[in-house]
């Protein structure tokens, strides 16, 4: 098992490095435990990535700060900034190909658009 649960205090750090994938589930909610083994696998397939999950039950007040308003909700960081957000199931292609599109993502490009100054010696 590559992917790992975080809690909300662990979140800001979790996300800072790398491309970081983040399912954020309830153990109530039947199409996060749908989509959990498609994750899981996906991890498993990029070791090079970092597959978090967190727990909204158990995290409300993140939930509500990221506005998570249905679950499975998915979010994709690059080196700590949000790049892609995506509320419902994925299938494992899908989740293939953001993967594939995060590693060629131009974060220079992306710094530029944010207005980012000196984004981190890039």
């Amino acid at each position: 098992m590559n992917a790992r649960s975080i809690t909300g205090a662990e979140f800001p750090v979790a996300i800072q490095d790398g491309i970081v994938l983040v399912d954020f589930w309830a153990t109530w909610c039947a199409p996060c435990r749908a989509f959990s083994p498609i994750f899981e696998r996906s991890s498993e397939a990029h070791p090079h990535v970092h597959y978090l999950k967190l727990d909204t039950e158990q995290e409300p007040d993140l939930a509500s700060a990221l506005q998570i308003h249905s679950i499975p909700t998915l979010m994709a960081f690059r080196d700590g900034v949000l790049v892609f957000r995506h509320a419902g199931l994925v299938s494992e292609e899908g989740l293939s190909s953001l993967v594939a599109q995060l590693g060629e993502l131009d974060m220079a490009a992306v710094h530029a658009q944010l207005g980012d100054e000196d984004p981190g010696g890039e």
